[in-house]
């Protein structure tokens, strides 16, 4: 019979032989799931004795993050600035640069009084703007239905079902001016590049991730109908690299105070700008 840290120990080397990044943090997480344990209090057990009714399940996580399936799917939720949120295959899984563009905005002074969040997915930009202003309108659009149902499960189960309105649509279509802030991360993988995704992130829905042959198919859009509603900021996530572009989009269309300005990683990740 294993312990909880032979567990530990084998299945890091495990995951690492199968390419899983952070490999003890993910059979943390996961065995913490197993036994419905915070992860941390996992170190005042590492003595304890597993037994099948604690392992069968972990061996089926175990095979299926190996196979390249994402740990907040198997998790079945996400911590994004410190609040749970769902997540499943409906949505593109947020990242951890997603957690830097709200921080960025929530700095904002004072808070803009309407907020669109275009592209939605599961309604972390969203619901995170909304609990962070709590005397802003927000707005969250979404072409997937399957996206937008969980970001309502989301804002359910946050308490802002009443603070967001959601709607199934292409952009800005049912968008209304004026706004003061739109928000946006947009799928911004070039066509040729798909192929080139890890195996994890091609589990996310395909329409989370393709931005036509350049990757920049829906920010040209967006960039395009803005100005019909915006009277305030433009906030994009983008791909690394694409920051000179997506600069010369605005500026072609008559955006101002434009910069882009990179993440943690110091990539290329966000752009600012102002319209109206």
């Amino acid at each position: 019979m294993k312990t909880v840290l032979e567990v530990i120990q084998t299945t890091t080397e495990y995951f690492r032989k199968h390419g899983v990044e952070s490999p003890r943090l993910n059979i943390e997480h996961l065995l913490a799931h197993v036994l419905r344990k915070k992860r941390m209090e996992l170190y005042l057990e590492f003595d304890r004795p597993l037994g099948d009714t604690d392992l069968a399940p972990l061996r089926d996580l175990v095979k299926r993050r190996a196979g390249g399936e994402p740990l907040q799917h198997l998790l079945g939720n996400v911590e994004f600035l410190g609040r749970i949120f769902k997540c499943d295959g409906r949505a593109l899984v947020p990242r951890p640069e997603t957690e830097e563009l709200c921080e960025k905005l929530l700095l904002l002074k004072p808070a803009p009084q309407r907020i669109v969040d275009v592209g939605t997915g599961s309604g972390v930009i969203a619901l995170t703007l909304a609990a962070g202003w709590p005397e802003s309108t927000v707005e969250a659009v979404d072409l997937s239905p399957d996206a937008l149902a969980l970001a309502r499960e989301n804002a359910a189960a946050l308490g802002l079902s009443e603070r967001v309105k959601f709607h199934a649509a292409d952009l800005l279509a049912p968008v209304e001016g004026p706004v003061d802030l739109i928000v946006a991360n947009l799928p911004y993988v070039a066509t040729e590049e798909m192929t080139e995704l890890s195996s994890e992130v091609r589990r996310d829905p395909h329409i989370s991730l393709e931005g036509g042959a350049d990757g920049l198919r829906l920010i040209e859009r967006l960039a395009d109908e803005a100005p019909r509603v915006l009277h305030g900021l433009l906030a994009l996530e983008i791909g690394a690299s694409q920051g000179d572009a997506v600069s010369r989009i605005l500026g072609a269309r008559n955006y101002q105070d434009i910069r882009a300005e990179r993440d943690y990683q110091g990539r290329d990740r966000f752009v600012f700008a102002k319209y109206g």
